[in-house]
């Protein structure tokens, strides 16, 4: 964190949150001694939220006071201990007590009054002159609202709690768990700025959490949601991934793809800055094509990560040995990462700052993502995997990155479909195709778009076997490949296996 950020005091500073996601989204953090809304129903990470932001004070010699209506300090303490945090330079206030829940006690937050609410206000400020601290959290204002009884009542108790603090030159946040009726955003106009969580589950795997600044006065924030995740150590902001952001001078110059005839096929290679679409049924050669072009970069020296959303790493890492392609030095020495990622358990945002971490603090300069089928169940809805997608691709893109993107499709030969049309977000799109040919079922590669390459027009073979990957020559004889039921009109060689006479290999 630079030192203008968490620096007092100033009219251009900013206070950390905490949160380094945060901060970026706020673009640098919090303008000091403000007054900030913190919603989010029971069980979104509030209190782990408001928790970092006390820490980050304490630990720039900054007095940090909870109040807490709501939770017991053995409870805060036991929360803070379970991400291994300890609260010694924060200070705990319970504000309900055994005496407060006494029946006999004259004034009883179970019974909800005027004065008791008065009493409550007089302890907090009372409180707070005595520790002058520079960071408040107020948890919660559903107990407040409930003694409050009346809006105006509730309204104006909030307004002198505001005013208040901003003498006192006190950051703070209020808790609240929305449960207000619904529309009621007495508190929203009231805040300086209003951070807003959700989290919403899913029928299978772990629920969606994201954050949005709802409002926030005086500066310039990133709009709509972003992904957090609550993790053992705290709350992890992924920030919404704007491509315009990110640019890098890179050598727009072909790179090979380790196969003469597939360099050949694609114009020269493939492009850095541009991504490619391989694009077939399963099991017709995409990711071991894939792996041979990531090969081919690592043997230039490049830097490579490759994430794995179908098939497990060990299966991945034996087939390629078994054709030729051993990837495990690369691992070894540091220039290749394959990363095997679950659908099910990662949200859209972690995957794209996975990326950026790729490319921005690795290094990498070649990305594979396969397959984009089980990328598109870790989303929301198909309209947002669109959006995502090409905010994704335009990065990779803008900061030079070789991508190669795999996409499954239905059927085997004959008809074939897909989930999604990402043909478009595509700079070239390698198609594999089944067919068969002399009582075998062979495959057969085109490239069908390209933006970048002068590319061949013609249909070839691909075979891949012990040897690895081998392109053919063009099936200039051959009529109706791409349908899956060709029409042999010639004397065009076919490819062989290694063990059949006359092969050429």
């Amino acid at each position: 964190m630079s030192e203008a950020v968490g620096t007092r005091p100033g009219s251009d500073t900013r206070i950390s949150t905490g949160l380094r996601g945060l901060d970026e989204v706020l673009c640098g953090g919090l303008t000091p001694d403000r007054l900030y809304l913190l919603e989010g129903t029971p069980g979104t990470g509030k209190t782990t939220l408001a928790l970092q932001f006390l820490l980050a004070g304490a630990a720039r010699g900054e007095g940090s006071l909870y109040v807490t209506l709501s939770e017991t300090a053995d409870e805060l303490r036991a929360a803070a201990a379970s991400h291994g945090w300890s609260l010694d330079g924060v200070e705990l206030y319970e504000l309900v007590n055994e005496m407060g829940l006494d029946p006999d006690s004259e004034q009883s937050i179970l019974h909800p009054s005027e004065i008791e609410l008065g009493e409550t206000v007089r302890e907090v400020i009372a409180r707070v002159e005595s520790l002058k601290p520079d960071r408040v959290v107020f948890d919660s204002l559903s107990e407040l609202r409930l003694l409050a009884q009346n809006p105006l009542r509730y309204r104006r108790q909030i307004l002198a709690l505001k005013q208040f603090f901003s003498r006192r030159s006190c950051t703070v946040l209020m808790l609240d768990d929305r449960t207000s009726e619904a529309g009621d955003l007495q508190l929203h106009s009231i805040a300086h700025g209003v951070i807003s969580l959700d989290q919403a589950p899913r029928e299978f795997g772990s629920e969606r959490r994201r954050l949005r600044i709802v409002k926030m006065r005086g500066i310039k924030f990133r709009g709509g949601y972003h992904d957090f995740v609550v993790e053992t150590g705290g709350i992890l902001v992924f920030p919404r991934l704007i491509a315009a952001e990110h640019h890098a001078a890179f050598d727009p110059g072909a790179r090979s793809t380790g196969t003469a005839e597939l360099d050949l096929l694609l114009g020269g290679g493939l492009v850095p800055g541009t991504n490619t679409l391989l694009l077939g049924p399963s099991g017709v050669g995409k990711t071991t094509t894939g792996v041979r072009c990531m090969l081919a970069a690592l043997e230039r020296g490049e830097t490579a990560t490759y994430y794995l959303f179908d098939e497990g790493l060990a299966t991945v890492l034996a087939r390629s040995t078994m054709l030729g392609m051993d990837l495990a030095p690369h691992i070894e020495a540091g220039r290749l990462t394959l990363t095997q990622i679950d659908p099910a358990e990662l949200s859209p945002g972690e995957f794209a700052a996975l990326v950026r971490e790729a490319v921005e603090e690795r290094g990498s300069t070649f990305v594979a993502i396969d397959s984009l089928n089980a990328y598109l169940h870790a989303m929301p809805g198909e309209e947002h995997l669109v959006l995502q997608m090409h905010e994704l691709l335009s990065y990779l893109n803008q900061t030079g990155v070789t991508t190669l993107l795999v996409l499954g499709q239905h059927g085997v030969v004959g008809e074939v479909r897909t989930d999604i049309d990402l043909s478009y977000l595509s700079d070239c799109i390698l198609l594999f195709r089944f067919f068969e040919a002399a009582g075998e079922i062979r495959t057969a590669l085109s490239v069908v778009k390209s933006r970048v390459n002068v590319h061949e027009r013609t249909i070839r073979e691909l075979r891949i076997s012990a040897e690895g990957l081998r392109v053919g020559e063009a099936l200039t004889d051959f009529e109706g490949v791409l349908t899956g039921l060709p029409a042999y009109r010639g004397r065009v060689a076919m490819l062989r296996g290694p063990d059949a006479p006359g092969d050429d290999a």
